[in-house]
């Protein structure tokens, strides 16, 4: 095996597990809103507000389906196919990681806003549907080690290596 190759996956390996590391802290974040949530509804008082009834809803709709549009687009294969050719498996395994930690923290936003609107309403049930929101956005975030493994496989041509074929 060559450097580059082993540094690639020294790389991806200390990546990979600080991408987990943060979804799963993200993930258990939003369940612990959901209980604080739980446990302070005794102590909220409901307040109608319709205003951030509908803010709430259109945000968490846009963030949520945006953090779809996000993943295809970031993770599209001409993308990918781009990046590894510049960059090689090093810069794939960083556009990897970055993409991961920015739709983990679009899921954590949403889970946030709901907490905040409990805050101002009083009603604990915005924390429980932002947190199922939240939820799905950062388990379809979570890096698998094989999907990232077989992504720097398929597009991680070394930079250099195109260069010589030219």
């Amino acid at each position: 095996m060559d450097p580059a190759t082993l540094d690639t996956e020294f790389e991806l390996s200390r990546r990979h597990k600080a991408a987990v590391t943060t979804v799963a802290g993200l993930i258990i974040g939003t369940i612990l809103l959901s209980a604080v949530a739980f446990l302070s509804k005794s102590y909220l008082h409901q307040q109608n507000n319709p205003l951030v009834d509908m803010g709430v809803r259109i945000v968490a709709l846009i963030l949520g389906l945006g953090s779809i549009v996000w993943r295809r687009t970031k993770f599209a294969p001409m993308r990918l196919q781009d990046i590894g050719s510049l960059e090689g498996g090093a810069g794939l395994v960083q556009t990897l990681e970055k993409t991961t930690l920015q739709l983990a923290i679009l899921g954590a936003s949403i889970a946030l806003i709901g907490f905040i609107a409990t805050l101002v309403t009083g009603n604990e049930l915005y924390t429980y549907w932002a947190a199922a929101i939240a939820l799905v956005v950062l388990v379809y975030s979570y890096p698998t080690k094989s999907s990232w493994i077989r992504t720097v496989e398929r597009f991680g041509a070394q930079p250099t290596d195109k260069l010589s074929q030219s």
